[in-house]
């Protein structure tokens, strides 16, 4: 029975995945944000116009710039969910994607900032959020960079390093917990979005959803160890899990800080794939003969 449930699970992750990256996939999603985007700019049109029900203008702001905030939030949901299927792939994509993630989300900051300011926009509005916008824009620039890197050292990545010995039975475990975090981001979405409607409450999507990220990643890297007991996977595992605290610390951060956080663990995680695929190249036997030398 419990085969055949984890079975099904790979089944319906298969369909998921293929329904999700396919061209079709891709038009339909880009299409869906487009539509969004138009249609919130002529929603706070309505809304400026004074057209709206009264109920309804208290929840639409009159601000333009704010459409391309939701429209960024709409994309990072999707792109959440392209994470979330990447899990099964490898914990070296999982982990990149984490990090393309919170660069668009200091992008979206920028936007942020300015969706706070009144139209027609003065320099005395801008002058106090200026810093942060810096900041934030900066900070995703150097993420960017940074990911160029990890993905060329992962392209060379040495194929053997991991050592796993049921791949077969670890990427249908890994398929399983990728559909229960999914589970759990929908069960986020709703949530937030009711809270914001009903009480009117700020946005907390990603950081709840970085909350959950931990546990799943901890949990992978415990699930990690039935199939692989070397010490090299065992750290690289761990340090991502710890990419993904500081990636959470960072979303819950000032600006400033939460930039020189995402950049810095940004290089965190390229170090770590680098010496890992440095060392992953040891024969077997050398690498603990190396690592037991003082």
């Amino acid at each position: 029975m419990r085969h055949s449930l984890s079975n099904y699970g790979g089944w319906l992750f298969d369909r998921l995945e293929s329904g999700w990256e396919s061209a079709a996939g891709r038009r339909r999603s880009a299409f869906f944000l487009v539509v969004f985007f138009v249609g919130s700019i002529i929603l706070i049109e309505f809304n400026r116009q004074g057209w709206l029900p009264a109920a309804t203008g208290e929840l639409v702001p009159h601000n333009h710039l704010v459409a391309i905030e939701w429209a960024f939030t709409l994309l990072l949901i999707l792109e959440v969910v392209g994470l979330t299927l990447a899990l099964s792939k490898s914990i070296t994509i999982s982990v990149g994607k984490q990090l393309e993630i919170l660069s668009l989300i200091l992008l979206r900051n920028t936007f942020k900032e300015i969706s706070h300011l009144e139209e027609p926009l003065l320099w005395q509005q801008v002058e106090p959020a200026l810093l942060p916008m810096i900041s934030s824009a900066l900070g995703a620039l150097v993420i960017f960079a940074v990911l160029g890197f990890y993905y060329r050292i992962r392209r060379s990545y040495y194929p053997g390093g991991d050592r796993i010995v049921d791949k077969t039975s670890f990427i249908l475990a890994k398929k399983n917990l990728a559909l229960l975090l999914l589970t759990g981001f929908v069960v986020i979405v709703f949530h937030d979005i009711g809270d914001y409607f009903l009480h009117g409450s700020p946005e907390s999507i990603f950081e709840k959803f970085y909350t959950l990220l931990v546990f799943s990643d901890v949990l992978l890297v415990l699930l990690s160890l039935r199939y692989s007991r070397g010490y090299l996977v065992a750290f690289r595992n761990s340090g991502f899990a710890v990419v993904t605290v500081m990636l959470r610390l960072a979303l819950i951060s000032p600006p400033l800080i939460g930039a020189l956080l995402g950049g810095g663990t940004a290089l965190f995680a390229l170090a770590i794939i680098y010496a890992y695929t440095v060392f992953s190249a040891w024969p077997a036997g050398e690498e603990q003969s190396r690592l037991s030398r003082p």
